[in-house]
C-alpha cells in the first residue's frame, strides 16, 4: 500500500494505461500527485478461477475450521464487517433463511468476521444461525482473501472489511466472488449462482 492518503482518484478507464491520479499533502501543505498504474488484478475479479486461498481458524461451536474440513462440499465463505450491526444481521438472517435450500445443493455457508469468538457466539445465539462462524482478530483470513478496504466515516479513514462472498466449489476453486456487496437481494444472487453448479 502506497505509504500516503488518497484524496482523489479519477476512474481508471478515463485514462490512458490504466493509470490513476493520487494526490497526497505533505505536512508542509505542498500537493504532491503521482501517476499510479493499475495492474489487471486490480481492476477485474482477484480470486476466480483460482485455488480457495488456505485458512484455519476458531469458529463457534468449539470448533476449528480449515479449507480440510469442506472437501467434497460447496462452500460459502462471507465476509462481514462487525457482529450485530444492522446490515449484518440482515445478511445473515437472510443466509439463514435459505440455509436448507444451500444444503440440499451440497453447500456450506461460513461467515467470517473480526469479532471475537465470543462475540460471534452471542450473535449466532441470538440469531440462530445454522451455521458457524469464524474469528478472524488478526485479520489473517481477510488478508488472504483480500477484503481489507479503505474506509471513511465522519472525515475519518480507516481499514475495514469490505463486505464480500465467495463460491468455492467442491474441487476448491473460487468460481463466483462478490464485492462491496449490497444485501438487498444478494443471498438469493448467491444461491442462484450455487444452482449452476
Amino acid at each position: 500500500t502506497p505509504p500516503f492518503i488518497s484524496i482523489g482518484v479519477t476512474k481508471a478507464t478515463r485514462l490512458p494505461l490504466k493509470t490513476c491520479i493520487i494526490f497526497k499533502i505533505s505536512k508542509n501543505m505542498t500537493i504532491h500527485y503521482f501517476i499510479y498504474k493499475l495492474s489487471e488484478e486490480n481492476m477485474e475479479k482477484k480470486l476466480e478461477g483460482k485455488k480457495c486461498p488456505s485458512f484455519n481458524g476458531e469458529c463457534t461451536s468449539n470448533k476449528n475450521l480449515s479449507n480440510k474440513d469442506f472437501i467434497g462440499k460447496n462452500l460459502i465463505v462471507y465476509f462481514y464487517p462487525k457482529d450485530s450491526t444492522p446490515g449484518c444481521t440482515t445478511e445473515g438472517q437472510d443466509f439463514r433463511d435459505k440455509y436448507k435450500d444451500f444444503k440440499k445443493l451440497n453447500t456450506e455457508i461460513l461467515g467470517v468476521s473480526r469479532d471475537s469468538v465470543k462475540s460471534h457466539e452471542n450473535f449466532k445465539e441470538k440469531q440462530s444461525f445454522p451455521f458457524e462462524l469464524l474469528s478472524d482478530p488478526d485479520e489473517s483470513m481477510c488478508k488472504s482473501f483480500d477484503v481489507m478496504k479503505l474506509k471513511s466515516m465522519y472525515g475519518r479513514e480507516y481499514m475495514g472489511v469490505d463486505r464480500s462472498t465467495f463460491l468455492i466449489s467442491t474441487g476448491g476453486n473460487v468460481v463466483k466472488e462478490w464485492r462491496s456487496v449490497k444485501v438487498k437481494g444478494h443471498v438469493q444472487e448467491v444461491l442462484d449462482e450455487v444452482k449452476k453448479l
